[in-house]
């Protein structure tokens, strides 16, 4: 296991609402689970654990409490993958844009 210590860039969870506090005009999927806010922060405690409850300082100096989920976290995110189509759209529309546009096409 990994030591977490303070001082600790970590990611905290921390659930806003229950779902019975969701408001009724929400899909009903959504109403099943619970709001949730995920924080990003150094962390003030020692000798902590995946799932304890701790205090972080964002960088903008909020201290929020919250169930450590994560150390040292990245982002994770994609545009996602490669779409042959788009490319040679993307190479169609350039050379028509290089050539005038379609302002320019004789009709």
């Amino acid at each position: 296991m990994e030591t977490v210590r303070k001082g600790d860039w970590v990611r905290i969870r921390r659930d806003v609402l229950e779902p019975h506090q969701r408001a009724p005009k929400l899909p009903e999927e959504t109403r099943q689970v619970p709001l949730v806010m995920w924080v990003t922060g150094a962390l003030f405690e020692d000798n902590v654990s995946l799932g304890d409850a701790v205090a972080v300082q964002t960088v903008t100096g909020r201290v929020v409490r919250g169930l450590l989920e994560a150390v040292h976290p990245s982002y994770k995110h994609s545009f996602g993958v490669f779409v042959p189509e788009l490319h040679a759209i993307r190479r169609e529309l350039g050379d028509l844009m290089r050539e005038g546009g379609a302002d320019d096409r004789e009709s």
